[in-house]
């Protein structure tokens, strides 16, 4: 294995820089955040989440449940938590659940 040149990057930081230039890497994160639902918060709730989004670090999240939306209303911390570790930084710090 040869030894890296101090002048050459990784083809990870090569992305990253290149999402931050063209400012597309909130937006890939929050893609991946939407995209993740499931394997974040579970079966049961993304089959009974409508709609999902995030804007200006608020998540919005409609359900179909009424029941489930106050309970979820209860934890919005701890989801929060989830979500940004998930993410490995912050994307959401606020949620609004409809």
């Amino acid at each position: 294995m040869s030894k890296r040149n101090s002048n050459q990057t990784t083809l990870k930081e090569a992305i990253d820089r290149l999402l931050q230039a063209y400012k597309l890497k909130g937006k890939m994160q929050e893609l991946d955040i939407v995209s993740s639902w499931e394997q974040i918060m579970g079966r049961t709730i993304a089959k009974r989440t409508k709609d999902l989004y995030i804007k200006d670090k608020v998540l919005v999240v409609k359900l179909d449940s009424s029941v489930l939306r106050e309970e979820l209303q209860m934890g919005k911390s701890k989801i929060i938590e989830l979500i940004n570790q998930h993410a490995g930084e912050e994307v959401v710090n606020e949620i609004i659940l409809k």
